[in-house]
Formats: C-alpha cells, structure tokens, sequence
C-alpha cells in the first residue's frame, strides 16, 4: 500500500525542474565531481547534517577528523562526526529497499552514542519545537510492522519516480520515528540513498546543507503534513531544496569536460553497459567537435576502455 500523498501540478511541475537540472549537470560534465569538490560536498553534509542535531563542531574540524587529525571536542561530538563520516563513505553498501540495511545504517551511525543502536525503539518518543511536542510518533509495539510496511512498498512500487519516493521515505521515517535518537539523520541518509541509486551526483550534493538553511520550514511543514494525514507539502518542499541544491552544484562547480579523463567518466557514468553511438556520446558532450568525439573514442578502443562493432555510421560502442 502506498503511503499517502498527492501528485499535485506542483509536484509535477518541481519535478521536472529537478530532471532538467541534472540533464544540465551531465552536459556540463559535473556528473562526476573533482576530487576536491566531492570532498568540500562531503564536508558540508556532514557538517549540516550535525548541527541540526546540535552538533558544534565546524566544518574545518570535520575536515580534520576526516583528515585523522586531533579536535577540540566532546568525545560524542567527535564520535558522530566519525560514524557519519563512515555512513556516507558506505553509502553504496547499502540497500535502500532492505529494511536491514536500514538498522545497520542506524547502528552505525549511532554506535556508541546510544545504547541499542541499529534496533527499532521500544519506549514512545516524539519531534520536539523547543518544549513543545509537534508531533506524537506512533506507539512503539506499532513501530515494526509500519517499517515493515514502507519498505515492502518501496521495494515493489515501480509506479513512483525515485525523487518522489525518497521525499515520501525521508517523511515517512520521520513520522514513524523508529528509534530512540537519531531518527532526523537517518531520514536525511535515507533520502541521499535513494537519491544516489537514481544519479550517482547525488551522493555528492549537500542537500543536508539546504534543509539546514531552512531549518524552522522543515519542521513547520513536518507539521503541517502531520495535521493533512498526507506527505504532500512535504514533497513540495523537498523537491524545491533539491533544486535549490543542484543550482548551487552547477553554479560552483566549474565544467571540466575539455579534459578526456572527465570525458571518459562522465560517458561511463550515463551510459554504464548499453551501447551508444558517436552521436549519442556527442549528446551528452556537446561542447566537443565531431572530430574531437572521434579522437576520443578511438583512444579508448586503443585502451581497452571500449569495445566497438561495425563500421562508419553504423559502429556502435560500449563499456568494457
């Protein structure tokens, strides 16, 4: 059964901004960020997904711990930024419709931090503004079969868009509220999971730093969503941080496709194992000639990168 929301025209709308921006995102070969820029990214989600949790450490002290240098902290400030730090480096060992890859995520995100880490909680527990309980979550005893619930739709549902369906995820973890502690950053990790098996660059967006920005949004929405017994606004909102952090990528980010190192894994990363043609690779590169397309695909034939069939415009390549 599908969790509760509406394809609204807003939805539809967003949405398609959201597919334009990474259609924009591969043309100017940022699909597959520099080094130092998946680093700064990573640094920044990290940190912002922290601090909502009232984490003080700054970023330069994030870089240091991921660098193995000594921080001034307190030892359970420097262990989240560590287990974070190590969550986000295994993204891609997780399984985003495994229920339990979900509790191994949350054990190791919150290891040492909480005393049953990686178990659904037993005791009531609720999102707070200030003082003021915003939102009860439902009983413990209920909490097993709910997960067990969304994650069966998430595994089967083949109707919903991947962006949607890590908006839905992200509110729906949220509500249930599964654990103890640590239930707003595993709905952020969850949705970037999501994400990331949709387009690789969101495993290197900081959309954690967006929803930062708009901190008391977030939970008035959270809110408001709670009282319409449905994740529509929520989505709505979601989906406007999205491209609010896509703009951000593409505007810092300075295009490197004039390199054939970038060229070569940008085309890796689009089309993976199907084959395509010159033109289709000039498609997703159209800043380079024809000539220099052709360069490019005989140098990676020549090195064993691609595997070619046929002959003029009938050849056709593919990824070793």
């Amino acid at each position: 059964m599908r969790p509760p929301f509406e394809y609204s025209a807003k939805i539809v709308e967003l949405l398609s901004q959201v597919t334009f921006l990474l259609g924009k995102v591969q043309t100017k070969g940022l699909a597959i960020p520099n080094p130092k820029l998946r680093k700064e990214n990573r640094i920044r989600t990290i940190f912002s997904t922290l601090a909502i949790e009232g984490n003080t450490l700054t970023e330069e002290q994030i870089s240091e711990v991921l660098e193995g240098k000594k921080v001034v902290g307190t030892r359970n400030e420097i262990l989240e930024v560590k287990n974070t730090i190590k969550l986000y480096e295994d993204i891609s060992k997780f399984s985003h419709t495994n229920i339990k890859d979900f509790l191994k995520a949350h054990g190791v995100h919150m290891k040492g931090l909480v005393s049953k880490a990686g178990q659904f909680r037993t005791k009531g527990v609720g999102i707070f503004k200030g003082e003021k309980v915003i939102h009860p979550a439902p009983k413990a005893l209920l909490v097993p079969e709910l997960m067990e619930k969304l994650f069966n739709w998430a595994s089967k549902d083949n109707e919903t868009h991947f962006i949607i369906k890590s908006c839905v995820l992200h509110y729906e973890i949220e509500f249930i509220h599964p654990f103890m502690d640590g239930n707003g950053r595993m709905g952020r990790f969850w949705q970037t999971l999501v994400l990331s098996n949709f387009d690789a660059v969101f495993k290197y967006l900081p959309l954690e730093t967006m929803i930062k920005a708009y901190q008391e949004e977030y939970y008035e929405v959270l809110e408001k969503c709670d009282k319409a017994g449905n994740s529509t606004l929520f989505i709505e909102f979601l989906l406007k941080l999205i491209i609010d952090a896509l703009n951000d990528f593409i505007n810092n980010s300075p295009a490197t496709v004039n390199k054939p190192s970038t060229r070569l894994e940008l085309a890796r990363h689009i089309f993976g194992k199907k084959q395509f043609s010159r033109k289709e690779y000039i498609s997703v590169v159209p800043e380079i000639s024809t000539a220099t397309a052709s360069r490019d695909l005989k140098k990676w034939v020549e090195s064993a990168e691609l595997k070619k069939q046929g002959e003029n415009n009938k050849t056709i390549y593919k990824f070793i």
